[in-house]
């Protein structure tokens, strides 16, 4: 008994300990103390899991853990911070995959090895676990090979793919339903474990790397509400408090991915966005007008206020701490440097701030959108470095855009905008961008990184 009272009272430890990380992650200046509390908690929580009874060995969970501890410092340690949002996809990964397997051995346990009749609000338990958990396991893998580059990161798509998406869905939801009157049918069961697994895939396929966002905070979600699920199967508190803190937050963090992005929270939940988008804009006139590095270092130089605008581009050229040179050349010089951080940039919620913070850019000097846009007429050079639909002025201006409404960072009232490239590209929502043509926009093509390079220098001889 005194065991027992020693385990939850662990357990609320722990509990207490998630909500304050959680919190502590709200801000910036008390996100690392935030941190280290989610890990006590994790620690209390394993703590309090060691001593239950139930537990028939102790050396196979010894061994669990050296691997885990291992494949976790690994990541922690030589996985590099542009690579941040893959490693995140293969942590929700990895979460949803040992629900599923603790929702799998629990049925397989009771109703099958013991040939018991579940209890509807077990199977219910178990049920959702599964079915959540098996679909972010491969929605999860998807997310993390077209980040990595190991398939295409632009959507794959076919004709009558939503009908299909939510009709196994809707397979695997009937089956879940039966299952909790008739918990026998095991064989039901492992169907719909095979059509969770394959629906995971089919639902990340058509979605474009440019949406990732959305995909990366809606994949947490699931695997957050797939553990809270295991909780209720198993009887675990933790599991219950921990994995629903996860899973809202991870729900309410999507909901505002999709606001930024203009879209809506249905279509992400059933996979019918990031199809290749057909551009619907008036025919841009002029031409892109390429500059050299000298001349943008002396506009650079001379200005009163730059912003730079981070996007994935300089996510893949890994030239944060280039853009942090530069910056500091120009604070040299008495100018005023200011950060625009658009909430979808990059690949995942807080990509850039991630990136930057690495820089060691102070965290006063990013602004949100709402705070830079007011500022922008007064801005003498806005750099956009590697952004393109976070900064489409159609968005704005175009009705019939396909990105029609979504929130930009409005360079295009700057006093003058240079943009690096890689080339004429035209980013992967596949849209032209009127803001390249426009006559107070300069073309600095190149690698983003050699190019900021380039431009420090020239900023210090000029």
């Amino acid at each position: 008994m005194k065991d027992g009272y020693f385990i939850e009272l662990t357990y609320l430890l722990a509990s207490v300990l998630f909500v304050f990380g959680l919190k502590g992650l709200s801000n910036p200046k008390t996100a690392r103390r935030g941190m280290n509390l989610a890990a006590a908690g994790m620690l209390a929580a394993i703590v309090g899991t060691l001593l239950h009874h139930e537990i028939l060995s102790y050396e196979l969970i010894i061994i669990g853990m050296i691997i885990g501890s291992l494949i976790g410092a690994a990541m922690s340690i030589w996985m590099p911070m542009t690579a941040m949002p893959q490693r995140t996809a293969l942590s929700h990964a990895f979460g949803a995959l040992a629900a599923s397997l603790v929702g799998i051995s629990e049925y397989y346990r009771h109703a099958v090895d013991l040939g018991e009749t579940l209890p509807a609000y077990k199977m219910t338990a178990l049920g959702f676990e599964v079915l959540f958990g098996s679909l972010t396991v491969t929605g999860s893998l998807i997310a993390f090979a077209k980040l990595q580059e190991m398939m295409r990161g632009t959507p794959f798509t076919y004709k009558g793919q939503n009908i299909i998406n939510i009709s196994l869905f809707a397979l695997a939801a009937g089956i879940f339903i039966y299952l909790i009157f008739v918990p026998t049918a095991s064989s039901l069961f492992y169907v719909m474990v095979g059509l969770s697994f394959l629906f995971g895939v089919l639902l990340v396929m058509p979605i474009g790397s440019a949406d990732m966002p959305v995909v990366m905070s809606l994949m947490n979600s699931y695997a957050g509400l797939a553990s809270a699920a295991t909780g209720f199967a198993i009887g675990n508190n933790v599991l219950i408090i921990a994995g629903t803190l996860d899973g809202f937050s991870g729900f309410i963090l999507s909901i505002l991915m999709c606001r930024a992005m203009n879209r809506s929270i249905t279509n992400v939940l059933f996979g019918a966005f990031g199809a290749p988008a057909t551009d619907t804009g008036a025919l841009i006139e002029g031409v892109m007008r390429e500059v050299a590095p000298d001349d943008v270092a002396v506009q650079l130089a001379y200005a009163r206020q730059v912003v730079f605008v981070p996007g994935y581009g300089m996510a893949t050229a890994q030239a944060q701490h280039a853009v942090r040179e530069l910056a500091d050349v120009l604070e040299h010089r008495g100018v005023i440097v200011k950060y625009a951080i658009h909430p979808v940039a990059g690949r995942m919620p807080g990509h850039m701030n991630v990136l930057l913070a690495e820089a060691n850019v102070p965290y006063s000097s990013l602004y949100e959108m709402e705070q830079i846009n007011p500022e922008m007429n007064a801005t003498d050079v806005a750099v956009v470095i590697g952004a393109n639909d976070v900064v489409n002025p159609d968005a704005r201006d175009n009705p019939k855009s396909p990105i029609a409404g979504m929130p930009i960072i409005e360079v295009d009232r700057a006093q003058s905008v240079v943009v690096l490239k890689r080339g004429k590209g035209k980013g992967f929502s596949g849209l032209e961008n009127p803001l390249f043509y426009k006559t107070n926009t300069g073309m600095l093509y190149g690698d983003a990184k050699s190019s900021l390079t380039r431009l420090a220098q020239a900023v210090q001889q000029t």
